[in-house]
């Protein structure tokens, strides 16, 4: 079978990945519809990847993980996975995705951030360790980082879309650090969970995607030691090598949305197939078409994968290059399956009927679920237009979400 088209994972290790989530997907498959109604975290499913090293299968080998390295084989499992239930894949790849940005401190960074890594990473591994990420601040607020009356650092504001929170022992916030200075800079500071000042809000009531755990998280006055503090440089520096980590971080979602396509085809098809030689030319149009629609978002996922995998260890070159060379073909790759990915899940409802407007059904969670996709940074829609038409005009902007954010933040305060 073709390696080409995110059917099959390339390295022994992804291998390994895909057997163990595959030996999980006929139990997560059942119970998605009752998670997804109730919107609960199905914390027994993780506890089970923990136990056989999912939640470390994106760590090095060294530090105990299962070290799966390829992208392409990460984004693989995440639609194994997805079929069965896109929450739970998110969920996962949340901690998948942080992995791979932490083994890059851990090989890379300065001595304290490697330090701080390999603390993660072997937690990570061995199941004791579920790592969130808040990205987005809340409405109307700005998540700062501050220096306290001591000398230390103090965090402060709400993020929201927190996926995994549930479980979440970790959490990297990404803030606007001020220090006194006249430029303020950009930082992820670590906090654990039983941090004072912490509180994960439990009353999240989303649209879709509703058992992947996203919830609010809030920092009043939160203490962070300068050990735990992630440093991303100045607002508004303008430096496009922080895009090959935002592509590394954020590739292997697409292969989520390939999941949620495949699993509205099937559900459609097994449908049709009822009915015998009594399908109708419209529906044998709409199935091909669904087909060959597939085809095209999973070729143009995995070559972005492939794309990706191949720099991802290229150090030597113009970083900034590097940068533009592994977003760009994302950002085409996610396009293309935002959209026809919902094209295909919007045709499966046509070809089942009136009864997949029914919010039980399978296929109305998975059309609320895909529509996720276009939320996704980097880049929602809007964002993602911007960049690509920015390339190919060659404009002079700053291509960094986080930082356009800041600046926008700073203006508006």
């Amino acid at each position: 079978m073709s390696t080409s088209d995110l059917r099959t994972p390339i390295s022994p290790e992804g291998e390994m990945m895909v057997d163990l989530l595959t030996g999980f997907t006929s139990g997560i498959r059942a119970e998605a519809r009752a998670n997804d109604q109730n919107g609960v975290f199905p914390v027994d499913t993780f506890r089970g990847f923990a136990k056989v090293g999912l939640m470390g299968a994106a760590v090095p080998a060294e530090l105990g993980g299962l070290g799966v390295t390829r992208l392409y084989d990460l984004a693989v499992g995440l639609r194994v996975l997805a079929e069965a239930d896109a929450s739970t894949a998110l969920a996962l790849h949340v901690q998948l995705s942080r992995a791979l940005t932490l083994t890059y401190e851990w090989r890379h960074g300065a001595p304290a951030a490697s330090a701080l890594a390999e603390r993660l990473l072997r937690a990570m591994a061995t199941g004791e360790a579920a790592v969130c990420t808040g990205l987005k601040d809340a409405p109307g607020v700005v998540t700062t980082l501050t220096r306290d009356a001591s000398g230390g650092w103090r965090l402060s504001g709400r993020k929201t879309l927190v996926s995994m929170a549930p479980i979440g022992t970790h959490f990297f916030v990404h803030a606007l650090r001020r220090d006194g200075g006249d430029v303020p800079g950009l930082a992820v500071p670590l906090l654990s969970r039983d941090t004072r000042g912490l509180t994960v809000q439990p009353d999240w009531d989303g649209l879709g995607m509703r058992a992947s755990g996203t919830l609010d998280v809030d920092f009043d006055n939160c203490p962070v030691p300068e050990t735990d503090i992630l440093d991303r440089g100045p607002v508004g520096s303008r430096r496009d090598a922080v895009l090959a980590g935002q592509t590394i971080s954020s590739i292997t979602m697409l292969g989520i949305y390939a999941g949620i396509a495949q699993a509205a085809r099937d559900i459609a098809v097994q449908h049709c197939a009822k009915r015998g030689p009594d399908v109708s030319s419209g529906v044998r149009s709409t199935i091909a078409e669904s087909d060959a629609r597939l085809y095209a978002l999973r070729t143009a996922t995995a070559a972005a994968l492939l794309n990706a995998d191949l720099l991802n260890d290229k150090y030597t070159m113009d970083l900034d290059e590097r940068g533009r060379r592994m977003m760009t073909p994302f950002q085409w790759a996610k396009m293309t399956v935002n959209d026809l990915a919902l094209r295909v899940v919007t045709d499966s409802m046509s070809m089942v009927g009136g009864q997949a407007y029914s919010a039980g059904h399978p296929l109305a969670r998975l059309y609320r679920d895909v529509r996720a996709g276009g939320f996704m940074q980097p880049y929602s829609y809007a964002d993602g237009v911007d960049y690509l038409s920015g390339q190919a005009l060659r404009l002079d902007r700053d291509n960094d979400y986080m930082s356009v954010r800041a600046v926008r933040s700073q203006t508006q305060s």
